[in-house]
């Protein structure tokens, strides 16, 4: 349940607009020019994996205070349907972890623990495949740095989405409440492993010392992040180097496949260098074994599941939708597709520091046999 969060964009398009690959393109350039410009954010030190908790299941409603117990874990241009079908998609992401007694380690991550690793071999994620109906976290072990030989193959590339006119909701909480130009992010606009200059790629233990996080299952083509999960529990997450501030907006646009209930989709706001006096958390959209659900949860203080709120929303995850979180010190209010799914403006359940992203795909075992998943990312921007 443990989260962090990259910024986004500046750039904007009229409402109805469907913009094309080059929209994508001129996004990429501006936000280059940012970072010319001195609007990057040096990188969070070490390469720490970070893992959101998870959780068990959740009320599915306005944001209430939860009992139920989780296992921790660590805007602008509108990217539409049609432009998403003409892109071939490839691996992506991970989370922290949560309960303990102050937040010290990259979201997820967690006392130690042997991480089973993937033989050599073992079968890449299946691809998320287009259909005419749509298409398409866990931290390292503390100074965990090393992934075990054989683990992490990467995963085979989403096939080419022909037509799909329907992949889910283009509508942006950026457009829909005027959060004006992006400030930093990233359109996945390279090919090959993710921006080092923007993201921190975990390698290491997994979430809750389960798995591997690696960084070859990550990937990004045709402007599109892609991480994949295994059969083995090998999977991956990264965290961002800009945009590390305390308020803001953070907008995603993410997927899944048809995933399997033991594999967590996770966007999270995480602490700067790890570190938070109530253990901060802000986990924007979170998928649990409930995979008819994306959930937000708030942690506001060290101890698990009794100091968090939350709120979860039925949604299908295999169509491309976007989650935002807007931080004020008035609050934090969370957004699917640009309409509010979640709020708390309670003073003593904010985070006191500032906060970044993570992208995280978590493993949580349960002794069964585990089937390969994806989470996929369009674009991640953020926002004053």
């Amino acid at each position: 349940m443990f989260k962090q969060t990259p910024f986004k964009k500046a750039q904007f398009t009229p409402a109805g607009f469907k913009p094309t690959q080059l929209h994508k393109v001129a996004i990429a350039l501006s936000l280059g020019a940012l970072s010319l410009t001195g609007c990057s954010v040096a990188p969070t030190a070490g390469t720490a994996a970070p893992s959101p908790a998870t959780q068990a299941s959740q009320p599915a409603a306005d944001s209430t205070a939860s009992a139920a117990t989780k296992a921790s874990r660590p805007a602008a241009a509108s990217t539409s349907s049609a432009a998403k079908a003409t892109k071939s998609a490839a691996p992506s992401a991970p989370k922290p972890v949560g309960g303990t007694t102050a937040a010290t380690a990259e979201p997820g991550v967690e006392a130690a623990a042997t991480a089973a690793v993937a033989p050599a071999g073992a079968p890449a994620a299946a691809p998320i495949t287009a259909a005419a109906a749509g298409g398409a976290h866990a931290a390292a072990a503390a100074g965990s740095t090393s992934v075990a030989p054989g683990a992490a193959p990467a995963a085979a590339p989403v096939a080419a989405q022909a037509a799909v006119a329907a992949t889910g909701s283009d509508s942006q909480a950026a457009i829909a409440r005027g959060w004006g130009g992006v400030v930093a992010g990233d359109e996945f606009s390279n090919t090959g492993a993710p921006d080092a200059t923007k993201w921190s790629v975990f390698k290491g233990t997994g979430h809750a010392g389960k798995g591997v996080r690696s960084p070859q299952a990550w990937s990004v083509a045709s402007g599109v992040a892609t991480v994949s999960g295994n059969s083995a529990g090998t999977t991956g997450g990264m965290s961002a180097k800009f945009a590390q501030q305390k308020y803001g907006k953070w907008e995603t646009r993410m997927r899944t496949s048809a995933r399997d209930p033991k594999y967590h989709p996770v966007l999270i706001l995480w602490p700067n260098n790890n570190t938070s006096p109530n253990c901060a958390e802000i986990d924007y959209a979170e998928g649990t074994t409930n995979t008819s659900q994306i959930k937000f949860f708030l942690h506001y203080a060290c101890g698990g599941s009794n100091f968090q709120t939350t709120a979860a929303k039925t949604i299908d995850t295999t169509q491309w939708h976007n989650y935002a979180v807007e931080w004020t010190p008035a609050g934090v209010t969370g957004y699917i597709d640009g309409v509010k799914t979640f709020s708390d403006t309670n003073p003593a359940h904010l985070p006191s520091v500032g906060m970044h992203q993570t992208l995280q795909l978590d493993w949580f075992p349960d002794g069964s046999a585990t089937k390969p998943s994806q989470m996929q990312v369009d674009w991640v921007r953020v926002y004053k």
